[in-house]
């Protein structure tokens, strides 16, 4: 092959093809500085991005879970609060009958004792009412509640497994509890309400309210878990999806200095390679 030729410019071709693999090199570093990724969409990597897209809808259908646990949380929380509130208006009713118990007590003080604990009894029924949250009750089913009574059943993770809530009849227990005056003013009757026995109907009632905070109190334990899981999930998740399709900035912004340098090296030596076959006019001249 000539060494001199107009038709066939090899040192050109090859400065050509240098700098034209520089430019693709270019291009792909400026896309990763620009996007943040190594991996930015399926032309880069198609297995990792796909990988990568699984990972990330994972990861949003533990975002849903989570803020429907969320919402669970604050009616579990809500439901606590009025059982609680019960719980504890039960004890200061249950002192009010001990002393309706006492046949010594008798006439106008009877009566205020009386008036007492159906004031407390008025408490415990708007306890189950109120005890609503975004519209969903699980303790009010009676008449006057502000939400709708239902057990629930929330999603609590990325395939849709559910965690089931049930409900506690707030209208049953106050309907046990709400003892007629002609109960009230009968110290026998009201000691056998609060006593140990078979007819012993208000203490059953403090023993199943005790039942339902327990397990509210269980379910309330178990959604934080989930929700603290979940998160900790996802965060393992976002670190492994880091970790396949991330940029090294500091790595790909050494190399972006590096190429530019390659193409302003690459675009003088083919400028010189371009001229080279100028220097065959001189043979005619």
């Amino acid at each position: 092959m000539p060494l001199n030729s107009v038709n066939t410019d090899i040192d050109a071709s090859i400065a050509l093809q240098s700098l034209n693999l520089t430019e693709t090199q270019l291009a792909a570093t400026q896309k990763q500085i620009s996007t943040g990724y190594r991996v930015a969409d399926a032309t880069d990597d198609g297995a990792a991005y796909a990988v990568a897209q699984r990972v990330r809808s994972d990861v949003g259908a533990l975002t849903s879970a989570n803020q429907q646990l969320g919402n669970v949380e604050g009616l579990i929380s809500t439901t606590l609060s009025g059982l609680t509130d019960v719980s504890n208006t039960m004890s200061s009713a249950r002192d009010v009958l001990v002393k309706l118990a006492d046949g010594n007590t008798q006439g106008t003080q009877r009566t205020q004792y009386v008036q007492q604990y159906q004031s407390l009894l008025a408490n415990i029924q708007t306890f189950f009412q109120d005890a609503d949250y975004n519209g969903k009750t699980l303790i009010g089913n009676m008449s006057g509640s502000a939400g709708t009574f239902g057990g629930v059943a929330v999603v609590r993770n990325e395939v849709g497994a559910t965690y089931g809530i049930g409900t506690f009849g707030g209208s049953a227990f106050y309907g046990s509890i709400n003892f007629t005056s002609t109960q009230l003013n009968s110290a026998t009757t009201v000691a056998g309400l609060i006593g140990t026995g078979t007819g012993a109907t208000f203490i059953n009632m403090v023993n199943s309210l005790g039942n339902e905070l327990n397990t509210y109190g269980a379910a309330a334990n178990y959604v934080s878990n989930q929700i603290t899981y979940n998160s900790d999930k996802m965060t393992a998740m976002q670190n492994g999806l880091g970790a396949l399709v991330d940029a090294n900035l500091a790595q790909e912004s050494a190399m972006l200095t590096s190429l530019q340098i390659r193409q302003q090296l690459g675009t003088q030596a083919l400028q010189i390679a371009n001229q080279a076959p100028n220097s065959l006019l001189s043979l005619f001249r």
